[in-house]
């Protein structure tokens, strides 16, 4: 039996307003509660930022790069609940407690999937952590990421800022049993789309940590 995910939908006051199926929290607009957790790692070379790159059957932004880790809150849900989606999706067990919250941001993302138009309205808390991992240890979802990859934090904050249109990075896909690390070029409109400042706020905030 299959069971609903139910969504906890609120006003934009951010007022509780009840509970909601998630599909119809999309199609009818409702705002909802998301967590965001970005990993960096410290290595010789400088921070580097690690993300991942969406499972190619994934409704939304199929095959586009991504928060390292993200999910919705389900109703009655807390941000020590969520952060569970770190070692779901990534095979990473990080608690609650090694999080580092960077800031709060409210989200508007209009678009269409093979189930119709979606209005996907989220206020996210965002977090940042630092990892232990190299690339190869991540043990990722299969059926959500399709790989785990790294690229200079101050780069990435270049690429934002529009003084480059590259970064190099480097990555793991699922499909490769062997691990073995891959050289890249990523491009902005390579990730999946956030409004405003988004990705230099939190890149910024994650290079002071």
């Amino acid at each position: 039996m299959v069971t609903t995910e139910m969504l906890d939908i609120y006003d934009e006051q951010d007022q509780h307003l009840g509970t909601c199926e998630r599909s119809e929290v999309h199609r009818l607009g409702h705002w909802h509660h998301t967590f965001h957790c970005w990993l960096i790692r410290d290595t010789v070379e400088g921070r580097q930022l690690v993300f991942q790159k969406r499972h190619t059957d994934k409704d939304t932004f199929p095959d586009m790069y991504d928060i390292t880790a993200a999910g919705h809150l389900s109703a009655g849900e807390t941000f020590i609940d969520a952060a569970r989606e770190i070692q779901e999706e990534l095979g990473l067990p990080l608690r609650y407690e090694q999080l580092t919250h960077v800031l709060d941001i409210r989200d508007e993302t209009f678009g269409s999937t093979r189930h119709g138009a979606f209005i996907d309205r989220e206020v996210s808390s965002v977090f940042g952590a630092f990892s232990p991992y190299e690339l190869p240890k991540y043990q990722l979802q299969q059926d959500e990421v399709s790989g785990i990859f790294e690229a200079p934090l101050q780069a990435m904050i270049e690429l934002y800022q529009g003084k480059c249109n590259e970064v190099m990075a480097s990555g793991v896909y699922t499909t490769d049993t062997t691990a073995t690390i891959h050289k890249l070029t990523v491009h902005r409109e390579q990730f999946v789309p956030h409004e405003g400042h988004y990705y230099i706020d939190v890149f910024q905030k994650l290079l002071t940590l």
